[in-house]
């Protein structure tokens, strides 16, 4: 069912309307409107750096998602009883989002639900699901990245948790159970294959597919994934991971050479699979490597104000921040790390807001003004995913 033109015109004058409501309301906020944190400063390589950034407000973080729906969001025709859609790849609607980073925007709709509780966000989602499911099938056997794969699955069982909908724990555990069987092996002692030419063995793909697997283990009740997230984990460790420093590196090849270094969302993932380890294995010292994960992001990857880095070299790289937000903030609330990290992280969602455009979409460059003319659907993931993130805490 394709969205009517006036339908769409309405939505845009809706979300506009509240947008400029939202900017009145920023502007003369209550004290106790403004979510607070217990520490107002954030230790960086130059020192000790005071944050006077007002903080997104718990209804502008959902005005975010709202927006980005308003922007990129298209249903186009039944699936059963219900819906399909999918995300435009642009402002333009040059075509759908491709794979990996559809299944990336329907995550940070999941993280806006889960703070929101919204009903309509959560029709999306569905509706969302089934369009990939209509594009892409039940089976992803074709798609030679086994990233692409994880972070579908990783999608699917996310939303599962919302829906209880059997279909959505089956594909996460199909394709999941896929991707072990053909990327998983002894070289290098172990370790998941990026694709399916097995040339290296990737943080992008180990990381997600162990918070996937202690997903897995939560809805199915089958230990054999917890004890796959851990060997995943392990791995890691012990190939990518820098102890002294809490670097995560991005990949090794075949002859055992690192050949990528961090990125956010591998930090990001990281951070997320010991987060979740660390109760199945509290003596396994998971916590303390997601928090040493914490503080490198935090002081060699930011900025001396802590702001995250833009990640703009290529189009693949521009929405890796929402990745971070969504397990760093998660890694906060989890183990009560507010008064270490809440102020840094609230103040990167504050300043993706304050960069806003008219339409209410925040680019990945948290800096200056988002363009009004043009923007991704991928890039503009990112201050949404961080606005509800910092609402966990």
């Amino acid at each position: 069912m394709k969205t009517l033109p006036c339908a769409k015109a309405l939505l845009r004058s809706t979300c506009m309307a509240v947008l400029l409501l939202a900017l009145i309301v920023t502007g003369c906020k209550k004290p106790e409107m403004i979510k607070s944190s217990e520490n107002n400063t954030l230790s960086g390589t130059t020192g000790l750096v005071t944050i006077n950034s007002v903080q997104p407000v718990k209804s502008e973080a959902l005005l975010a998602m709202q927006c980005y729906n308003n922007a990129f969001y298209h249903q186009y025709g039944t699936y059963g009883p219900s819906f399909k859609a999918y995300y435009y790849s642009d402002v333009n609607h040059t075509g759908r989002m491709d794979f990996w980073r559809q299944a990336e925007a329907i995550e940070t709709l999941i993280d806006a639900y889960n703070i929101n509780n919204d009903a309509d966000l959560k029709n999306k989602m569905v509706y969302l699901y089934n369009g990939m499911r209509d594009a892409y099938g039940l089976l992803w056997t074709s798609n030679i990245y086994n990233d692409d794969v994880i972070w579908g699955a990783l999608m699917c069982i996310r939303a599962f948790q919302i829906t209880n909908d059997g279909g959505m724990k089956d594909m996460a555990k199909n394709n999941f159970d896929m991707v072990w069987n053909r990327a998983w092996d002894t070289n290098l002692g172990g370790g998941l294959w990026w694709t399916t030419a097995n040339n290296t063995k990737n943080a992008c793909v180990n990381a997600p597919a162990a918070i996937c697997a202690m997903y897995l283990y939560q809805a199915t009740g089958d230990a054999a994934y917890k004890t796959k997230a851990k060997q995943i984990v392990d791995w890691m460790v012990t190939k990518l991971y820098v102890p002294g420093t809490g670097e995560v590196k991005g990949a090794m090849n075949a002859a055992g050479v690192i050949t990528e270094g961090a990125r956010t969302y591998t930090q990001g993932t990281f951070i997320g699979a010991c987060s979740m380890l660390h109760n199945s294995y509290p003596s396994d010292n998971y916590k303390a490597m997601g928090a040493k994960a914490m503080d490198y992001t935090k002081i060699s990857m930011c900025n001396a104000q802590g702001l995250l880095p833009d990640e703009y070299d290529t189009d693949d790289c521009q929405g890796f921040k929402a990745i971070f937000a969504r397990w760093a903030c998660r890694f906060v609330k989890d183990h009560n790390y507010q008064s270490t990290y809440a102020a840094w992280l609230n103040y990167n969602a504050a300043e993706a807001w304050n960069y806003r455009n008219s339409n209410g979409l925040m680019w990945g460059q948290w800096w200056h003004r988002t363009p009004d003319n043009y923007v991704n659907s991928f890039e503009t993931t990112c201050g949404i995913a961080m606005m509800n993130g910092v609402w966990l805490f």
